[in-house]
């Protein structure tokens, strides 16, 4: 379909105004388009021409209104480093209405009720990272928001007396934005349980509709949230993504990967890395995201403990760990090229030993996985240990990897045939989105597309890009970032 033959539905007015602002975007000044993704174009039925139109940068820059769009922005609340915060919501972002189950959402289009002391704006640089991400975690198949397109301006943006920025603005698709915190905000008030009930029925129809007509309906919505997000968190500690803000206003309640802030891919393998540089305790460390994933589920318990049984979802929270280590070492076992079925202990200790062996050695952790679906035999491992800057922890580490191949009688070969189906070439670094961010200062997009098609299709060759594939050059390796980033 052409863009003016989009047509929204906006569903979310049936809640108490206080839980919601109908509002307009703040126009950018002279806003360009930079990218859009056809993949997510066609989860919306949108004929890719129009994305080149003048129309549909304005439609981005909030002056072309789609039929039945009502422009609105959330409350919610949420724990933000373990403390509450009563009144949080869209402070940058607009929803803009569904089409096809999937929610529109322009992020940085102006202040909102919900900003606070902040402008309403996005920069350049965080929405060039947070669109490309979007669409790259997708493609690694670990659920995720996605993003449809992303326009600059000559809009200035000040965010410190020598930090000049321009704005920019990112168009989020999810099939839900409903969160933790949002959860947290609804079960405050007088009408807590009525509201409570509204939402939670709302979350149901929109994302677990399976469950509208079932008994107990509110406790097995829980249930299954557990099991959605101790298998994302799997995902993440697999492939070795850090989100770094893991607050309860950015957990997703339909067990999604939303709101990238300051974001990373590991590098040199730590399993302690922080990646946001404002996380001084390391709360959200990659080691710890399994654990507060279950703390943010916990206080999702406590709110809806009062419209169900509290103790029923406490109890049934306790197989997270249970649930999310089993999937974590099927994925490891896939990305070893293992049968864990051939293991009485879906081989845990090598599990173990390889993160050691990674740390260690200082090796680049998602090179080393797809290094290792490569090798022509398990006896010339150069390719590894020449990015292992200590080898000695992971030769020894290999003689215990050949131990179990031999005991396990599995083949070399077909478990390559194997790896290479979940061992990505190209896993998008920082330093790759700086260097785009870098070009589109100055008025070349050409890597941010680059890149964008390379995150959609990270299993292909893109010889012209095999640098890359190498791992990420030391003097940028695990650098922290900060939440505008």
């Amino acid at each position: 379909m052409k863009l003016n033959e989009l047509e929204l539905s906006v569903d979310y007015f049936q809640f108490d105004k206080k839980f919601y602002q109908k509002l307009e975007s703040t126009p950018l000044n002279n806003p360009h388009l930079i990218s859009y993704s056809k993949s997510a174009c066609d989860l919306i039925g949108l004929d890719y021409s129009s994305c080149e139109s003048e129309s549909f940068v304005a439609f981005m820059n909030g002056e072309n209104v789609l039929k039945g769009s009502v422009p609105y922005s959330m409350a919610y609340a949420g724990h933000q480093f373990g403390y509450f915060v009563p009144q949080l919501g869209d402070g940058r972002a607009i929803n803009l209405g569904s089409i096809n189950g999937w929610h529109l959402q322009t992020k940085g289009s102006g202040l909102t009720r919900f900003s606070r002391q902040g402008d309403g704006r996005a920069v350049l640089r965080s929405s060039i990272r947070e669109y490309i991400m979007s669409e790259h975690m997708h493609a690694l198949g670990i659920p995720t928001t996605r993003a449809l397109a992303l326009i600059g301006s000559t809009h200035p943006i000040y965010r410190s007396y020598d930090d000049i920025d321009t704005g920019a603005i990112v168009m989020r698709m999810s099939t839900s934005w409903i969160r933790i915190g949002t959860f947290e905000y609804f079960s405050r008030g007088k009408d807590a349980q009525e509201n409570l009930k509204k939402l939670t029925d709302y979350v149901i129809k929109q994302s677990y509709p399976h469950l509208e007509n079932e008994d107990n309906k509110y406790e097995r919505f829980y249930c299954e949230l557990v099991e959605k997000t101790a298998k994302l968190l799997a995902m993440w500690q697999a492939y070795g993504f850090m989100h770094g803000v893991m607050n309860t206003d950015n957990m997703s309640v339909a067990g999604l990967t939303i709101d990238y802030g300051p974001f990373a891919f590991m590098d040199t393998f730590e399993m302690n890395c922080i990646c946001n540089h404002t996380d001084m305790e390391g709360r959200y460390s990659f080691c710890n995201q399994p654990e507060i994933a279950r703390w943010n589920l916990e206080v999702l318990a406590y709110n809806l403990g009062k419209i169900c049984s509290f103790k029923k979802l406490i109890g049934y929270l306790k197989s997270f760990i249970t649930i999310h280590q089993k999937e974590y070492l099927d994925l490891m076992n896939k990305r070893l090229g293992l049968d864990k079925r051939l293991s009485k202990d879906s081989n845990i200790d090598l599990v173990i030993s390889l993160l050691e062996a990674l740390e260690k050695s200082k090796i680049d952790y998602n090179c080393f996985f797809y290094r290792l679906s490569k090798l022509k035999s398990l006896d010339s491992i150069n390719s590894i240990t020449d990015i292992s800057i200590f080898r000695d922890s992971i030769i020894k580490w290999f003689e215990e990897y050949k131990k179990v191949i031999e005991n396990q009688n599995q083949d070399f070969k077909y478990m390559k045939e194997l790896m290479l189906k979940v061992n990505p070439k190209f896993v998008i670094k920082n330093y790759m989105l700086q260097e785009a961010i870098e070009n589109a200062k100055n008025g070349d997009f050409k890597l941010t597309n680059d890149l964008l098609f390379i995150a959609q299709n990270p299993f292909l060759e893109h010889k012209e890009y095999d640098r890359y594939s190498n791992p990420t050059p030391i003097e940028y390796a695990n650098i922290q970032l900060s939440c505008s980033s």
